[in-house]
């Protein structure tokens, strides 16, 4: 009778807890133990009778404390490329998954750049969130993302029977509770309904997602009615341009006209110098303008390019950027926490400017 080897694998009740030393500084994050890992206990039997026992009892119990497990695992950043997190315990409130388009009516004023920062924001904080991009003929989130070369299967290919929506869903690898969902890649946009896009975020809403952010097409035509149809919530990003702010304000009478009452509003591209000299609106104009309560004010920033070049959001960089904790601001303040909004009536001066300024005395 030949010697048989089985492991016992006992699970503690370990509790993942995610804190950060300075709210703008990600790479500070890191993971805490509550209690030590899960201790390996291998034991060799030489009765193969009871190693058989033991073994089957071994693998009921783990599958059972994986079950368990699966709702008490916390996502944490531990600031370093390639670090995977898991699953995160929160649950899903009462009200169940907030689905949340981001649209504007024009182009080109951030919509993709608000989704793809706000939602690993939001990831950060410790919740599910689903990217889901409606932008069928000109998607960008991917690439914002950094993960154009993942995209394998897409949402028509799901509703096709062709593959499972987990097989079409693409994990972040920094953050394994942010997902992002294409909807198609080289379909036009009037073979996509207005019941696919409800089959689609009820396929992804049974997963579990706190949040999916709809990143909705510029423009009010088929496309964008596409992207609001399971919206509860909008944010609506315009400039401080008054061609983006009467869009901006036709997108919200439409948003009102389909029921969607929970609108917010982010004021992009914001430039405190030319404020100061009255060469632009100042976000209080804007939102007094559209009446729509202001979620948050980003302003320009040259580093929005090169993060987009580079496939990683601002919110992920080490060294945050005023744009960035613009960002994580906005997001904290859209789940509830209480945040306060970025100054931008002062221009920023860099070092040399105040040293310059000091020695001649303006």
């Amino acid at each position: 009778m030949s010697n048989v080897l089985s492991i016992r694998i006992y699970r503690s009740s370990n509790a993942l807890s995610c804190s950060s030393s300075s709210r703008t500084q990600p790479d500070n994050w890191r993971l805490k133990f509550a209690n030590q890992p899960p201790s390996l206990q291998i034991s060799q039997n030489c009765s193969l009778r009871s190693s058989r026992h033991q073994g089957l009892e071994s693998s009921q119990h783990h599958r059972k404390g994986q079950r368990r497990g699966r709702q008490n695992i916390l996502v944490t950043h531990a600031g370093e490329e390639g670090v995977e997190g898991e699953e995160t315990p929160m649950p899903v409130e009462a009200g169940g998954t907030r689905v949340i388009v981001v649209t504007s009516g024009k182009g080109g004023v951030g919509k993709t750049t608000t989704t793809s920062n706000i939602g690993v924001s939001i990831a950060r904080l410790g919740y599910r969130v689903g990217l889901l991009d409606a932008d069928i003929g000109l998607r960008n989130l991917d690439l914002l993302l950094g993960l154009e070369n993942r995209v394998l299967y897409t949402g028509m290919e799901v509703l096709d029977g062709e593959c499972r929506l987990e097989q079409a869903l693409i994990r972040d690898k920094r953050w394994r509770n942010l997902a992002l969902l294409c909807i198609s890649k080289n379909r036009q946009r009037y073979n996509v309904t207005r019941s696919n896009m409800e089959e689609l975020t009820n396929m992804m809403m049974e997963l579990g997602f706190h949040y999916i952010l709809v990143d909705c097409p510029a423009g009010i035509d088929i496309g964008f009615v596409n992207a609001i149809a399971s919206a509860k919530e909008a944010l609506v990003v315009t400039t401080p341009e008054i061609t983006s702010i009467r869009d901006a304000d036709r997108v919200a009478g439409l948003l009102e006209a389909n029921g969607i009452y929970d609108v917010k509003l982010i004021v992009n591209r914001v430039r405190a110098d030319m404020i100061a000299k009255n060469d632009m609106m100042s976000v209080k104009d804007v939102q007094e303008m559209l009446g729509i309560p202001l979620l948050g004010a980003i302003p320009e920033d040259t580093n929005v390019i090169i993060s987009t070049n580079r496939g990683e959001p601002l919110v992920l960089r080490k060294k945050l950027t005023l744009s960035g904790i613009a960002f994580e601001n906005a997001a904290r303040r859209l789940v509830g926490k209480k945040d306060y909004l970025i100054d931008l009536t002062t221009p920023y001066k860099s070092l040399m400017q105040r040293m310059k300024e000091f020695v001649v005395g303006e």
